[in-house]
């Protein structure tokens, strides 16, 4: 089988990632390509902030790395962190990946979310910095140390053994004014195992998504885009807003269609506004 060229611009070593999935369900053979610094557009040290938003910043670096690499195809990932979007409590990682190819021409992205590995605290001594390392995955999750506090822009990062942590300690405590430490977890690919198996996830996604073909024009892309409310109740038979139908749509052209989910009769009654108002 003849196999496309798709690039990947990273360096943080992510195609060790991307390549395993994507190799293995589509007819893509991804190609590492360099040339260009990926920090520059956003780190999450935030040394460098990212300009717009996480979806822009990825189809830029899949955009990059097919310039560089002379190529018709890409695929590029960003991640994002934020607090989960049901309580607030718990950090929560979102993984987009961007597949461009310019000969089909497609655009498809795969995403993931999940409980993230992403802890911060300022400590004062080597024992409180020993607990957070411990209750933090630390050494297979790096951290990093800065003086002061979350906003000092220096900085020691991808620490991945006691001794390179507790030196970068003592030098960052040195340079605090009030001997206060921030440490926090290093979230690139590289250096944060939980945010890599994300990454495998959207990867996993988006090669689900390029298999699905859409019915009208037969472009890959064909995707659950959002829902359908009213699945009845099971006590007052009344419409509920539980989704009774996903809605599909093309990523190429205009065709949507609504499919019943077969697995749901009723809604539970503590979901109806009318048994539960």
């Amino acid at each position: 089988m003849t196999h496309k060229r798709v690039t990947l611009l990273t360096q943080h070593g992510k195609e060790s990632i991307l390549a395993p999935v994507f190799e293995a369900n589509t007819d893509y053979r991804l190609e590492l390509v360099s040339g260009f610094d990926t920090d520059l557009l956003g780190t999450f040290g935030r040394d460098v902030p990212r300009a717009g938003s996480q979806l822009e910043a990825a189809r830029r670096k899949c955009r990059l790395g097919m310039e560089l690499g002379k190529s018709r195809a890409g695929i590029a990932s960003e991640g994002a962190f934020v607090m989960d979007p049901f309580a607030g409590l718990i950090p929560w990682n979102i993984e987009v990946i961007v597949f461009i190819d310019e000969e089909a021409p497609l655009e498809v992205v795969g995403m993931a979310q999940g409980a993230a590995q992403n802890s911060q605290r300022l400590v004062s001594d080597l024992g409180a910095l020993a607990s957070f390392a411990d209750k933090s995955n630390f050494p297979s999750h790096h951290l990093m140390l800065r003086p002061n506090s979350e906003d000092d822009s220096r900085i020691w990062k991808g620490l991945a053994d006691w001794r390179s942590l507790s030196d970068a300690f003592r030098c960052a405590q040195e340079l605090s004014s009030h001997g206060l430490v921030f440490v926090e977890s290093d979230l690139r690919a590289f250096c944060n195992p939980t945010r890599q198996g994300m990454i495998r996830s959207a990867a996993e996604n988006l090669t689900l998504k390029l298999a699905s073909s859409c019915p009208t024009c037969r472009s890959a892309g064909f995707w659950i885009t959002g829902h359908a409310a009213g699945l009845k109740c099971r006590l007052c038979l009344g419409a509920t807003r539980v989704p009774i139908a996903d809605i599909w749509s093309c990523a190429t052209c205009a065709h949507r269609e609504e499919r019943v989910r077969l697995n749901d009769a009723f809604a539970d009654p503590s979901k109806c506004d009318n048994c539960n108002p």
